[in-house]
């Protein structure tokens, strides 16, 4: 059976410079406390939760991964609502603006997995395939 319905547009998510600026700071400091004044004074940024996250879940803190992701999955949602997705349709990982948000959703998949939570890490796999399966391959190695 083949679908009529056209596919919903690509949402792209705006820049933040003053954000990105912050986060190139932090990544040439390279500490916790940098990336995590980052989150502090831009909370809504995405990409600084995700690389919270990742460097948590790089240092075996999966609780503190699933938080940091979860937060940066959660306000890279309400970026991507502001912006008129409507809860499906591509989200492409070849906008940088949308990498906070896939990579935070990445993170939490993982962060998910790795306490226990197997049907939430499964969801968000999808989840992210979902929005771009690119996003999927980058993040994963393939």
């Amino acid at each position: 059976m083949q679908n009529l319905l056209p596919e919903p547009p690509a949402t792209l998510l705006p820049a933040d410079d003053k954000a990105a600026a912050a986060l190139a700071q932090a990544e040439r400091v390279d500490t916790d406390e940098a990336y995590a004044e980052v989150a502090g004074h831009f909370p809504a940024y995405s990409a600084a939760w995700a690389t919270l996250a990742s460097r948590a879940l790089a240092g075996g803190k999966f609780v503190t991964a699933y938080a940091y992701a979860r937060t940066g999955y959660h306000r890279g949602l309400d970026q991507l609502r502001r912006s008129g997705w409507k809860g499906h349709g591509p989200v492409p990982w070849s906008h940088e603006p949308n990498r906070g948000f896939l990579r935070s959703l990445h993170a939490l998949s993982r962060a998910a997995d790795e306490i226990g939570e197997s049907d939430e890490a499964a969801r968000c796999a999808q989840f992210l395939r979902d929005c771009d399966p690119a996003a999927g391959d980058a993040l994963s190695g393939v």
